[in-house]
């Protein structure tokens, strides 16, 4: 009896190259053209140093100085408070307890909106930039 041939394996292939505008004879249909990616035009005027991406770059930082000077207006005027806070005829216990419960979580509060308007204005120019 005959020794039955072994199933012939499907022959591979490997591409390496495929024309933009696809090769009917190999079964690449045309379709779009593919534009190759591309630096946004905002990161490309900030790469080159423009004037134009110079002026990207110092909108960013007038908008953490806002913040910044926003922040520390804030907290001037909470340490400023204090002295007169202080000069109110009241039990020391009371004034601790204004210190401790009033003052700190104050500052946290400050320094948590500053971080999160901080990580906000980095996003927001990080968008313009990307688009």
């Amino acid at each position: 009896m005959p020794e039955p041939h072994p199933p012939r394996r499907p022959r591979r292939e490997t591409v390496t190259y495929a024309s933009a505008h696809g090769d009917p004879a190999h079964g690449v249909v045309p379709g779009p053209a593919r534009r190759p990616l591309a630096h946004a035009p905002a990161r490309s005027e900030i790469d080159e140093q423009t004037t134009l991406g110079h002026t990207y770059v110092r909108s960013l930082m007038r908008s953490q100085l806002r913040a910044a000077l926003t922040a520390l207006a804030a907290l001037a005027l909470l340490v400023g408070s204090l002295p007169l806070l202080l000069a109110l005829p009241a039990p020391e216990a009371l004034v601790w307890i204004a210190l401790g419960a009033g003052v700190y979580p104050v500052v946290w509060a400050i320094a948590h909106w500053y971080v999160r308007r901080a990580e906000r204005n980095e996003r927001d120019f990080t968008g313009l930039v990307e688009r």
